[in-house]
C-alpha cells in the first residue's frame, strides 16, 4: 500500500442521518416550515447503443433524466400552506379562466425574476450533519408543482393523525454544493 492510498479514505466516520435537513422554497414559505420529508432526487444517465457485428454495445448516453423532487409537509388547520400550492398549480393550469395565469404571475410580494413571471421558483434543502449542523446544501433551479396530494378526511378513526400532504416538483437542475456555494 502506499501512503497515497490513505489519503484517498472517507475521513469523516459519521453517517448521513435522515432526520437532519432544512427546506426552503422562496415562494412558498407557509410549506417550507413544516416540510417533514424530502428527498435528494436520484438521476439516470441515458444510454446509447453502438452497433457491432456481434452485438450492439450499450454505452454512455448525453441526456441525464432527473428524478422529481418530493416534499411531505404537514398541512396547518387555515389550510394556508396546502392553499400555497395549491394556488400555484391552479395559476400554472388556469383552470376557470387566463386571470388566474395573470394573478399567479403579479401575487408574489418579492416579485420574482422578470423572465420566470412568477412561475418558477429556486430552493435549497440544507442536509445537516449529525450535530444538526449546516453541512452542505442542494440547490434547486426553477422548480413548479405539478401533483399534490388528497386530503382524506375520515370520521371512524379512533387517534387523531394529523394531515400531511405530499406535493412533487419538477426542476431544471439540482447541484449538490458546501455552504459557500462551490461543487462539491
Amino acid at each position: 500500500m502506499t501512503g497515497n492510498s490513505f489519503s484517498r479514505q472517507i475521513t469523516n466516520r459519521n453517517f448521513l442521518s435522515p432526520t437532519g435537513f432544512k427546506f426552503t422554497l422562496n415562494r412558498t414559505p407557509k410549506v417550507s416550515f413544516f416540510g417533514n420529508t424530502a428527498n435528494i432526487p436520484s438521476m439516470t444517465l441515458g444510454i446509447a447503443n453502438q452497433a457491432n457485428y456481434l452485438r450492439d454495445l450499450p454505452v454512455p448516453g448525453e441526456k441525464i433524466d432527473f428524478e422529481d423532487f418530493r416534499l411531505r409537509f404537514l398541512v396547518d388547520e387555515n389550510l394556508e400552506n396546502y392553499m400555497e400550492i395549491q394556488n400555484w398549480i391552479r395559476g400554472l393550469g388556469f383552470p376557470d379562466s387566463l386571470q388566474e395565469i395573470y394573478d399567479l404571475q403579479t401575487e408574489s410580494e418579492n416579485p420574482l425574476d422578470e423572465k420566470t413571471m412568477n412561475i418558477f421558483s429556486d430552493a435549497t434543502l440544507v442536509v445537516l450533519t449529525s450535530n444538526f449542523q449546516p453541512n452542505f446544501k442542494v440547490s434547486f433551479k426553477d422548480m413548479w408543482p405539478y401533483s399534490l396530494s388528497t386530503l382524506d378526511f375520515d370520521a371512524t378513526q379512533t387517534d387523531v393523525e394529523y394531515f400531511t400532504a405530499e406535493v412533487a416538483f419538477k426542476y431544471s437542475m439540482y447541484e449538490i454544493q458546501d455552504l459557500s456555494g462551490n461543487p462539491l
